[in-house]
């Protein structure tokens, strides 16, 4: 809990959390720091948003300073960070002022990430579990002994029985060779922490207009007339990029709405406050809709031209009158006609979202609701507007983009046989021996291809390993998990991932810190923990929530016996006896591959995306240049730079030589192509039901084109008369491809994309966006009621899904929902983020600065639940899942949470039920901190969709401990 300080010492409960000994004490944070082992110094810097940060201990020895310049490792704005390094050390850091991203500003996290290069917490060298203790064992040693082990449970159940759990902390080298690897192990089982924040957002934005990413950027929310943010709270989970709010909100006195079940730091800045029942999203978004149609707001002639279904959403909306959307959403109706008529009155607006709308079994719902509603009202393709979709980890947008998924390869090209086929020749590889690696499935009479399954997602490895194996859709069970960067307590169902772990016949982690793998099962052996580097120890390219991308010098080597993610990579690669295949591009330097390389190769083949002209050299320019860049627009103004827009935003289309400068603002006409300009995407036909799927009659600046088109191929060129603008090499490589059918995502010459934009057309067609998406479970985004709901009058009215088998396991929903928990369990639990953390927490718990600002779990519960069950501010209290699982953390008394309603930080670990885990960590590298889960009470609920996890809205219930 927050506690104020007075003189240093804190009021109120404290510690409990730090050290078994510290129990039922308080202290100030000289005796926080000497209990906790830390040597004391420097923490004034924890205040500092702009401003210098100093080492704790300032060197004595000579040697030049040298600045080096990186990224903050933690949310995904993109603040550049500068390391001052001496002798090969780090001993000072300040913001980058040049940054147009962060302009000078740090967080507190942001302020604090030289400790992770110095942690005393670190995982200093592989060590492996004995007799249930945790021994240093070489380098050598583990990749032996877990290859052997892995071969063998390849040789006995296949490919699919081993799980390669990837991480949004790689850098995007990281997660493309990560993606590779798993395709030359011969498996889809591999899968990241996207699937559990914003994986509802990517599908259901990319099937609304074609990409699923943020459409403009912070920095373009300077535009902004109105600002509608629903399920975020940026002021704790992106703290620099309310610098871009505050600046449009102030500027041009843009109407700040913040749509959440709780009064956030972010609500306290709003000029409408819309507090709503958690899981009733779309209803709330209806409710506007129907204000909004009501009284002819919408953009007619947007709608005309470029949206198809918009009739199918008026249907549904007229059901969602004033009485109906109070009744679901507990929001009177003359505030949300308020709310409408600021939207329709202040365009363009832009609407921004977060977790809080994506972590729900109708999470898919959710985020094209939130679409629709920009599409009613034309923000789209506009500076100003949009969709802003906050993610979460440094790059999590781009080991998204790199393919660290179970569904998909590198660039969204999905699984399918012409996707292996490209990307087969990306690589040069033998297509038939790529095939070879992958299972081939019988059952039931028929032979299953599980190179073109699916794999399980992060968000059910745990069935994948308890599920009965008659069940599931793959050969045999997971038997062994790598968790490569991945917290496992940001997963809920905490109880059954310990049995799962306690199951496996092999878990090995990843990660420069222990993390709660290391302690949450009571394994014997079988268990391993090999030491990752932080990303300021490697080099390389991130991509930030707007789609850019920036590049990472190194700051310092690698520390203690820690190996950069592409070298353990490579040294699994030896083991495994494919490393000349894999790497037959890759340039390698002792047991390190060469990251430009890797950059190089991925440039080769995400055509779909435009991962194709941001080059090493074209990103380390940006970098050296950051100075140049206009602060709103993010394009250069004059130098070496000029015209390209900051870290290359995605799609740059062509090759590097084609000197494309990146898509500030997705889908905005007013531009040629060739300058950033784009259309929506023409992914999902031309016709539907007799009806145009084309843009009709609106195209983007200077097209030569003057209406709707289809994606381009080579016939179509050949149609337009356009091919003889391709050169004799181009021409060759279409060709080799599938010659007339080669479209503009396959072709490896780039040719097809050069001359679309030579004409100004977008590659990928000029089409309307589908407010309705025939190939999802509820074409028309629907309410239905969260799985655990104390609303039982609502499940008739609006029940969930039928259970059903997709992503190879079993998923409940009808039978979970048909269940009243509500008499036992009464009060609506959500969770979310806290601006002293990140994660899962072992990265920040285990940095002193940030955890002595935030000591203790909590939750926070209302003034009058609080009375009722008897709980006092500051005290300890049980909670209780309906699932069988509880907790103990201490209580927080607090109207930001509304009746009815508790919340708890998703933050912490090292207790489960009461009991502190501190012991079983290694020694010397537990994190300061510890606390109990809120995922250990979170309960079962999943995506329609994507099968992401619901966090935001099940039942619980608390009482004194």
């Amino acid at each position: 809990m927050l506690r104020k300080k007075t003189n240093g010492v804190a009021k109120g409960p404290r510690a409990g959390s730090l050290l078994s000994s510290l129990a039922a004490k308080t202290m100030d944070r000289r005796g926080f720091l000497a209990a906790s082992g830390v040597t004391v110094g420097g923490l004034a810097a924890l205040s500092l948003t702009p401003g210098r940060v100093e080492a704790a201990t300032p060197s004595t020895g000579g040697g030049e300073v040298i600045r080096k310049k990186s990224v903050c490792t933690h949310c995904s704005v993109g603040c550049t960070v500068m390391a001052e390094v001496q002798n090969g050390t780090w001993i000072g850091q300040e913001p980058g002022w040049d940054s147009p991203f962060n302009l000078g500003a740090h967080c507190a996290k942001g302020a604090s990430v030289r400790e992770h290069a110095h942690g005393e917490r670190r995982l200093k060298y592989p060590m492996k579990m004995v007799g249930g203790q945790w021994q240093k064992i070489s380098w050598d040693e583990a990749i032996n002994e877990i290859g052997d082990k892995m071969l063998q449970i390849r040789d006995e159940s296949g490919p699919d029985s081993v799980y390669w759990l990837g991480s949004a902390k790689f850098s995007n080298e990281g997660s493309y060779l990560f993606r590779k690897f798993a395709a030359y192990w011969g498996t889809n089982n591999v899968d990241h922490q996207a699937r559990i924040c914003h994986s509802t957002t990517v599908a259901g934005v990319a099937n609304t207009w074609g990409y699923g990413a943020m459409t403009n950027s912070y920095n373009d929310i300077h535009n902004s007339k109105a600002i509608f943010l629903i399920g975020g709270n940026p002021a704790e989970a992106h703290p620099v990029s309310l610098l871009h709010l505050l600046k449009a909100k102030e500027e041009n006195n843009a109407p700040l709405i913040v749509c959440d079940p709780r009064f956030t730091r972010t609500a306290a800045h709003a000029d409408e406050y819309v507090r709503f029942r958690p899981g009733s999203d779309v209803a709330l978004v209806w409710g506007l809709l129907w204000h909004i149609f009501e009284n002819s707001w919408e953009d007619k002639e947007f709608i005309r031209t470029r949206v198809y279904g918009m009739d199918d959403i008026r249907q549904e909306v007229k059901k969602w009158n004033p009485e109906e959307v109070e009744r679901v959403t507990g929001v009177p109706g003359a505030q949300l006609e308020r709310v409408a008529r600021t939207l329709a009155n202040n365009r363009p607006g832009t609407v921004i979202w977060c977790m809080g709308g994506t972590q729900h079994t109708n999470g898919n719902n959710n985020t094209r609701a939130y679409c629709v509603l920009q599409l009613a009202l034309g923000n789209m393709g506009a500076p100003g507007g949009g969709t802003n979709i906050f993610r979460g980890h440094d790059n999590v947008q781009g080991a998204t983009d790199l393919g660290v998924l179970a569904d998909t390869l590198p660039g969204y090209y999905g699984l399918a046989a012409g996707s292996w086929a490209h990307w087969a020749r990306v690589w040069e590889e033998d297509l038939d021996w790529l095939k070879g690696r992958f299972a081939v499935w019988d059952k039931d009479g028929k032979s299953r291809a599980m190179m073109n399954e699916k794999g399980i997602p992060v968000s059910r490895w745990i069935d994948g390993v308890l599920e009965a194996k008659e069940n599931l859709e793959q050969p045999d069970n997971t038997r062994a998990m790598v968790l490569w960067g991945h917290a496992p307590n940001s997963q809920t169902r905490m109880l059954e991932m310990k049995e799962a772990m306690e199951k496996l016949d092999l878990l090995v982690v990843v990660d420069p810190f222990p993390t709660v793998s290391a302690v949450l099962h009571d394994r014997k052996d079988g268990a391993y923990l090999l030491p990752a580097t932080t990303q300021f120890e490697t080099s390389g390219s991130v991509t930030a929530s707007n789609r850019s991308l920036q590049w990472r010098e190194k700051v310092v080597e690698p520390l203690f016996e820690s190996k950069v993610d592409h070298e353990i990579i490579k040294l699994f690669a030896d083991k495994f006896g494919f490393t000349d295949r894999m790497f037959r591009n890759i340039a390698i330097e002792g047991n390190e591959p060469v990251v430009e390389d890797i950059t190089r190769e991925f440039n080769r083949g995400m055509w779909t995306i435009g991962y194709t002209g941001q080059s090493p050299e074209r990103l380390k320019k940006h970098m050296a240049n950051q100075h140049h860049f206009d602060k709103t627009t993010l394009r250069a103004v004059g130098g070496p730079c000029d015209g390209d827009i900051y870290g290359l935003p995605w799609p740059s289309w062509g090759t590097p030589e084609m000197n494309h400068p990146g898509t500030h603002v997705l889908y905005d006409m007013s531009l040629p192509v060739s300058k950033g300009g784009l259309t929506f995407r023409a992914r999902f036909g031309v016709e539907r039901n007799g009806e145009n799927l084309l843009a009709d009659g609106v195209y983007s600046k200077n097209s030569e084109i003057k209406d709707g088109y289809p994606e381009f191929t080579m016939q179509m060129l050949m149609d337009l008369g356009w091919d003889g603008d391709l050169t004799a090499e181009e021409r060759a490589s279409i060709d080799a491809v599938a010659g007339p059918e080669t479209n503009w995502k396959t072709d490896l010459s780039g040719g097809i994309q050069r001359v679309a934009i030579k004409h100004e057309c977008a590659p990928f067609g000029n089409a309307k966006a589908r407010a309705i998406v025939w190939n999802f479970p509820d074409p028309v985004p629907l309410h239905r009621e969260p799985l655990y709901t104390n609303r039982r009058d609502l499940v008739k009215d609006y029940p969930t899904y039928e259970d059903k088998t997709f992503w190879r396991v079993p998923t409940l929903y009808e039978s979970i929902q048909k269940k009243d928990f509500s008499k036992d369990f009464p009060i609506i639990l959500t969770s979310g983020r806290l601006v002293e953390y990140e994660g899962g927490g072992d990265e920040t718990r285990s940095n002193p600065w940030l955890a002595e600002l935030q000591q203790e779990m909590f939750i926070e519960v209302n003034p009058r639940d609080a009375n009722n069950m008897n709980i006092r501010d500051g005290k300890d209290v049980w909670v209780s899942g309906p699932e069988g699982a509880r907790i103990k953390v201490k209580a927080m008394v607090t109207e930001r949470v509304g009746e009815g309603v508790a919340f708890m930080p998703f933050h912490f670990g090292g207790h489960l039920e009461g009991k502190d885990l501190r012991d079983k960590y290694p020694k010397g590298s537990d994190p300061y901190v510890l606390g109990e889960s809120t995922n250990t009470v979170q309960t079962y609920g999943y995506d329609s969709v994507t099968q992401m996890q619901e966090t935001k809205c099940t039942l619980c219930s608390i009482m004194p401990a």
